[in-house]
């Protein structure tokens, strides 16, 4: 490959070839796939019930494009209070929090697969942001905010990772890069 080639073209540009492909895909982050600020939130400061400590998150996407997520809790030490800073421990699960999508939203996808704009809606709360799916079929990316809290965080403003976020009225300047990996089959 030469300097400038972008690699094989990605198959994921459309919005049902995204559906059609995730439809019924089971992926998984965990280790090093975990971003230090998942949501936009430091995995390493206690808040309360949304602290952001994770150890593995699996979703089960299924058929009209819904998530069912199930979240293992990592365990943040030295924070025994809301606000305290400590650090998350990835290997030790304190907790199992499971919740399900009542709608999840593809917008907005580049013509080159290079990015799409993702809301998933639960009850009580919703997520948005910006995703990808490697040209593989490996690997899906996604930056994600609580509804309300980001701007800046949509395709339109620049590629998934891109330093164009605000958080609460404040440059984020964390990793908020979700990466899960894609099994093969379900």
């Amino acid at each position: 490959m030469k300097a400038g080639d972008t690699g094989p073209k990605n198959p994921y540009n459309t919005k049902a070839a995204i559906e059609t492909f995730l439809d019924g895909k089971t992926v998984t982050m965990k280790g090093s796939d975990i971003p230090s600020h998942p949501n936009g939130y430091d995995e390493n400061t206690n808040f309360g019930a949304a602290t952001q400590c994770y150890a593995k998150t699996t979703i089960i996407i299924t058929t009209g494009l819904k998530f069912s997520v199930t979240s293992d809790l990592g365990t943040l030490n030295g924070a025994p209070n809301t606000g305290d800073k400590g650090t998350c421990d990835h290997n030790t699960v304190a907790s199992v929090r499971t919740f399900d999508s009542t709608t999840v939203a593809i917008d907005n996808v580049a013509k080159d697969g290079s990015c799409f704009d993702i809301t998933a809606t639960y009850s009580g709360f919703k997520q948005e942001g910006r995703a990808m799916i490697s040209a593989d079929g490996k690997t899906l990316k996604m930056e994600l905010f609580f509804e309300g809290q980001a701007t800046g965080h949509r395709c339109a403003d620049g590629a998934v990772g891109a330093k164009t976020v605000t958080l609460k009225g404040a440059a984020f300047t964390g990793d908020a890069v979700q990466v899960y990996q894609i099994a093969t089959s379900s």
